[in-house]
C-alpha cells in the first residue's frame, strides 16, 4: 500500500520535479543577453522578446534550435551549447519575466482585432484567441506561446515564414495551415494589434 501511494506521489509531481529552476537559469542567459536583453526584453526590433514566454513553448523552441527543426544560422549552434537542464532553466528564468508592452497604432486596431478576437469567416481563419488566449498569454499547459507585447516586425516575419512553410515546426501544421489563408494586410494588422495585447 504504501509502496503504491509513493509511486502515484512519484507520477502526480514528476512535472514539477523537472521544472527548471530561474535562478539557475539567469546565470545560464548571459550569452543570450546580447540579442535578447538581461530580462528577456529585446530592444531589436528582429528578435523576439522571451519576457513571460510560456516555460514549456521555449522548451520546445530551444530543442527544436538544437536538433536543426527550426533552422537558423543564429540559434542552432547557441541552442546546441546546452543541456537538457539548461534548457528548462533558462525557459523558467524568461517564463518569470515581464514582457514589456507598447501601444498599438490606430491604423492596425480594427482589422487586428477583428482578426484575433473574431477571426475572418469568410476566408475560414479562425480567431486567434482561441490558442493564445484573451489577453495573449497563450495556453501554457498546451505549449502555445504568449503573443502580448511582441515585436510587431518579429510576429510578421514568423508568420510570413509559416505561411511560406520555411517555418514549419508548428505542431500538426496549424499556424502554417491559418497563416495560408491571410493576406499581407492582415497579417501586418494582427502583428501590430498584438503588441499592446495585455
Amino acid at each position: 500500500m504504501i509502496k503504491t501511494i509513493g509511486c502515484l506521489l512519484a507520477i502526480l509531481f514528476a512535472g514539477s520535479i523537472s521544472a527548471g529552476d530561474a535562478a539557475k537559469g539567469q546565470a545560464k542567459t548571459a550569452m543570450c543577453a546580447g540579442c535578447h536583453a538581461a530580462d528577456g526584453n529585446s530592444p531589436l526590433p528582429a528578435n523576439p522578446k522571451l519576457a513571460g514566454q510560456n516555460e514549456k513553448y521555449l522548451i520546445k523552441q530551444l530543442h527544436d534550435f538544437k536538433s536543426g527543426e527550426r533552422p537558423s544560422a543564429t540559434m542552432q549552434p547557441m541552442a546546441q551549447t546546452l543541456s537538457d537542464e539548461d534548457i528548462q532553466d533558462v525557459a523558467a528564468f524568461y517564463a518569470s519575466q515581464k514582457i514589456q508592452h507598447a501601444a498599438v497604432p490606430e491604423e492596425y486596431i480594427e482589422l487586428g482585432e477583428q482578426l484575433y478576437r473574431g477571426g475572418d469567416s469568410n476566408r475560414d481563419i479562425p480567431a486567434c484567441m482561441a490558442c493564445h488566449g484573451a489577453n495573449g498569454n497563450g495556453m501554457s499547459a498546451a505549449g502555445f506561446p504568449s503573443v502580448g507585447g511582441q515585436h510587431p516586425e518579429y510576429v510578421k516575419a514568423q508568420l510570413i515564414a509559416f505561411r511560406s512553410g520555411a517555418r514549419a515546426n508548428d505542431k500538426n501544421a496549424v499556424m502554417r495551415d491559418v497563416v495560408a489563408k491571410m493576406s499581407d494586410k492582415q497579417i501586418e494588422a494582427l502583428a501590430y494589434y498584438m503588441v499592446g495585447l495585455h
